[in-house]
């Protein structure tokens, strides 16, 4: 019944989690709007900020596009991953990537590559285990793995679901390590097309959250040649990337429902993905008609809105405990025949297989052990 309970978590994650990615999801269909629309040609930054914030605080339109983005997502849900979604991967996200790759050399070539590159790439140690004023804190390693949580779908079930529509033949620390290089790959491209424009512009590397993309890369899109249509292009494939990732999230809650409580994939979908959809509505509005409700406070002691509050409570908690107990229940508790049928049953490395098994059992519980402990003393003052 406890890893039942640690399933049940997984699930609850990828249902917390979609309910504000939905919104977010919803920005990239409605900049592929304004950019058709040439909303945001030849602006200042000034201009371009403004235009952000104005999306944020109409109410109609955070709602319109929460909408539509889980409309979206629930209706190729229903057909199942590989005729609803696989089809199209295959597709649009290798030219998401030579997008990708246009923003890069474009940052590189007219942006501020010195001011960019060095922002990313010339660490300051110290600022792993201290804050602004100098004191110590590990928020920024308990960000920093929130966000590995995140951007790879850890301990929310995503991986367990799509791992268990892999055939026989696939290797699984293949698909691994090809998963965490390729996403690292795309991370930092884009953190290159991003800073080396935020650093031509005089603009703020510090501020935080999907506003960046909203932000600069608009402001790149306005001042290339053919923006108008590379910009169009490049989020239209954005909304397309942000869907498969809620796709992802809410097969997970659909795939509990149809496994384990035997409804159909329809009426799972159609369920679960509306319940989402009115959770989700707090985020939209927590701009504008919610603006004044907050749940917890940021770094500097502000409160924080109701979307990024629960942004929080989902990286930083229900991602890294339910990654904890997964660890724990791979490295000690799953039968040691399963172990060896699934990494040793086809042509795997056992070095690799005797490392995995080292690092999961050992280091990872106590890394993450010890950073929760940490989070907990931070926000509820319990340690």
């Amino acid at each position: 019944r406890f890893w039942t309970a640690v399933g049940f978590l997984g699930v609850a994650s990828g249902f917390v989690i979609l309910s504000y990615y939905s919104v977010v999801g919803g920005w990239t269909v409605d900049y592929f709007t304004k950019s058709a629309a040439g909303g945001y040609l030849e602006a200042s930054p000034g201009r371009i900020n403004e235009i952000f914030n104005q999306m944020l605080a109409d109410p109609w339109e955070q709602a319109v596009w929460h909408t539509v983005f889980i409309a979206a997502t629930m209706g190729i849900v229903i057909f199942g991953v590989k005729e609803g979604l696989e089809r199209w991967i295959e597709v649009l996200m290798p030219l998401l990537l030579v997008l990708l790759g246009v923003l890069v050399v474009y940052g590189l070539v007219a942006g501020d590559a010195a001011g960019g590159l060095g922002y990313l790439f010339l660490p300051d140690w110290s600022k792993l285990v201290t804050n602004a004023a100098g004191e110590y804190t590990p928020r920024p390693m308990l960000e920093a793995m929130g966000h590995a949580f995140f951007t790879l779908s850890l301990g929310m079930g995503a991986m367990i679901t799509y791992g268990s529509y892999l055939g026989d033949h696939e290797s699984i620390p293949a698909s691994a390590v090809m998963v965490a290089l390729l996403d690292t790959a795309i991370a930092l491209l884009a953190s290159i097309a991003i800073f080396t424009i935020v650093f031509q512009y005089g603009l703020d590397p510090t501020a935080a959250g999907p506003g960046l993309v909203f932000q600069v890369l608009p402001l790149a899109f306005s001042q290339m040649p053919g923006g108008r249509f590379i910009g169009t292009a490049f989020f239209l494939l954005l909304s397309f990337a942000a869907l498969t990732s809620a796709i992802s999230l809410l097969e997970v809650v659909v795939a509990h429902f149809v496994d384990d409580r035997k409804w159909a994939r329809r009426t799972a979908t159609v369920i679960m993905g509306t319940v989402i959809w009115v959770l989700g509505l707090f985020s939209a509005f927590s701009y504008n008609l919610l603006e004044n409700v907050t749940l917890l406070e940021d770094k500097e002691g502000q409160g924080m809105p109701i979307l990024d509050s629960v942004d929080l409570i989902a990286t930083n908690y229900m991602l890294p405990i339910g990654g904890f107990f997964i660890a724990l229940f791979a490295g000690w508790f799953i039968k040691q025949q399963v172990r060896d049928r699934q990494l040793l049953g086809r042509s795997d490395s056992r070095a690799f297989y005797r490392a995995w098994l080292f690092v999961t059992r050992t280091f990872t519980p106590v890394a993450v052990g010890i950073l929760i402990l940490f989070m907990i003393d931070k926000h509820l003052g319990l340690v």
